[in-house]
């Protein structure tokens, strides 16, 4: 961990160089992530969700929700694994103790819940398999899940430094 720290402290203190106000760098991951969590997250397993459920039902809905899945699902991502070393990178800037906490820890499992999400479509889901699709959208609904006890912990940890 040390290690780590050592790798993030210049990054940290060029960060700290600009003036960023205390606030910024204290309740800025939070509120960004937030925002992705609950914004993007919600519309992604809605529009995840919608189209595996309508399928049959009705298909036009259920492939104009399977196309909005496709275009939000991965700058989500993209956002989410950002914000991931955002917060380590805003804890080393506030000196306190970094890949510790329980917040980190769900976040941790989250990423790699969400990696390997992204690596079933990637790989069309293994062949167009049904079963890897039921895998995806399951996966996907653990990982939302556990954001929301994520953002709990944040907030814990948030008000005690």
């Amino acid at each position: 961990m040390s290690n780590l720290r050592s790798l993030l402290e210049p990054i940290a203190n060029w960060f700290n160089k600009l003036g960023t106000p205390e606030a910024i760098v204290h309740w800025g991951h939070p509120l960004m992530m937030c925002i992705v969590v609950f914004a993007m997250g919600s519309a992604v397993a809605w529009a995840g969700w919608r189209g595996r459920t309508l399928t049959g039902v009705n298909t036009e809905v259920a492939v104009k929700n399977k196309a909005d899945h496709r275009k939000i699902a991965p700058l989500m991502y993209i956002f989410l694994v950002l914000g991931y070393t955002g917060g380590v990178l805003s804890l080393v800037m506030q000196g306190q103790p970094i890949l510790e906490s329980p917040h980190f820890l769900t976040g941790t499992i989250v990423v790699a819940l969400l990696t390997i999400n992204a690596v079933i479509a990637a790989t069309g889901f293994i062949g167009n398999k049904e079963t890897a699709r039921t895998v995806h959208a399951y996966v996907g609904s653990i990982a939302l899940i556990i954001l929301v006890g994520h953002a709990v912990l944040g907030l814990k940890l948030g008000l005690s430094i």
